[in-house]
């Protein structure tokens, strides 16, 4: 059995996320304690049950614990089965961080899985659906074939986006190596916003804003506006740089991208919106590395199972987490280049 403390470091959900996936995978039963206590509502988020819930469709698990407001988890996996499978999260809880305790063993399963998630697509303390598609799944399909799909768009607080993910994983398990940056090819991005704040331009001064922050690079730049009908209120922008290790052509089987986002708010005008998020973008670029700061807190569990090598822009105490967790299920340590900001981890 593995032990873990839910207030270690970072002492978030994460923590929770990822000892979910790695048990999964690993099937070794997981005890949690402590959960996310430093935070004013301590304690599994209704996220975190959803997460639990799928789990125990996929692969017949049972816990303990599993109660909003619980500080204490036990999971039992079993043998993953993939499948159809329909979540609603009901609030506007993060989509992309439910994924995150069920990509990692679906992907590493030996059958084909469907997802069709509601809750929410673009919310705080959470990689957006487009950064979701556009920079991380890029980086999986080595491992799977995955078609992901935007069905509907959900803002915070009512949420009511729908994604479809599918799943079919391939035999291949390659390394992951991402150590140089390489040639900026071009920059991509979704501005995008809620259909009742169309007449005000939103989506159109978001990206003009970043535009212009990004016209200093020698590249093209294409940023596509939306607007759709959502259930709240809101407004954001992705960005994505798109590099090559050769001058013009793009690898995709080992792409490089880096992302950076920035989300609408009352009393936040669009133009910033826009700025804030080219600012992040640049700051990733200029740090050379090919893999940006919540990228890297993604690849984690991956590198972990697979094992490889990346270069981050940045190692942050999300990704200190998530390497404590993987650690207490493998046998072996990751290898922290802190100098040279390398994580690597040898299979």
């Amino acid at each position: 059995m593995v032990k873990l403390d839910g207030n270690y470091l970072e002492g978030g959900g994460q923590i929770v996320r990822t000892a979910l996936a790695l048990s999964t995978i690993k099937q070794k039963v997981v005890e949690i304690t402590d959960i996310r206590k430093g935070r004013s509502k301590p304690g599994l988020k209704n996220q975190h049950l959803n997460c639990i819930k799928a789990l125990k469709q996929l692969c017949n698990a049972h816990a303990e614990g599993d109660e909003l407001g619980s500080t204490y988890l036990k999971f039992y996996p079993s043998k993953l089965k993939p499948k159809t499978l329909e979540i609603d999260i009901g609030t506007a809880g993060s989509i992309s961080l439910l994924l995150q305790s069920l990509l990692p063993p679906l992907i590493f399963a030996k059958s084909k899985s469907k997802l069709t998630i509601t809750g929410g697509t673009d919310t705080m303390w959470a990689i957006p659906y487009d950064y979701l598609a556009n920079v991380l799944i890029p980086q999986l399909k080595k491992y799977a074939d995955i078609n992901i799909k935007l069905e509907k768009r959900g803002y915070y607080p009512k949420g009511g986006g729908k994604v479809e993910i599918k799943i079919k994983p391939k035999e291949e398990q390659p390394k992951i190596n991402l150590l140089k940056q390489g040639n900026i090819v071009q920059i991509k991005g979704i501005s995008h916003a809620s259909t009742n704040l169309q007449n005000a331009q939103v989506a159109e001064r978001q990206s003009q804003a970043a535009k212009l922050v990004l016209s200093k690079l020698n590249c093209p730049i294409q940023i596509s506006n939306f607007y759709t009908d959502t259930l709240s209120t809101g407004s954001g922008i992705i960005l994505w740089a798109i590099f090559s290790q050769d001058e013009n052509e793009i690898d995709f089987q080992n792409p490089i991208r880096i992302g950076a986002d920035s989300l609408g708010e009352r009393g936040k005008r669009s133009e910033e919106v826009g700025k804030i998020a080219a600012d992040k973008l640049l700051k990733e670029i200029d740090s050379n590395a090919p893999v940006d700061s919540h990228l890297a807190d993604n690849l984690i569990p991956f590198l972990a199972i697979y094992g490889g090598k990346i270069k981050v822009s940045k190692i942050t105490d999300h990704t200190l987490t998530n390497i404590y967790v993987c650690e207490q299920f493998l046998e072996d340590k990751f290898t922290i280049d802190k100098e040279n900001n390398i994580i690597s981890y040898n299979t």
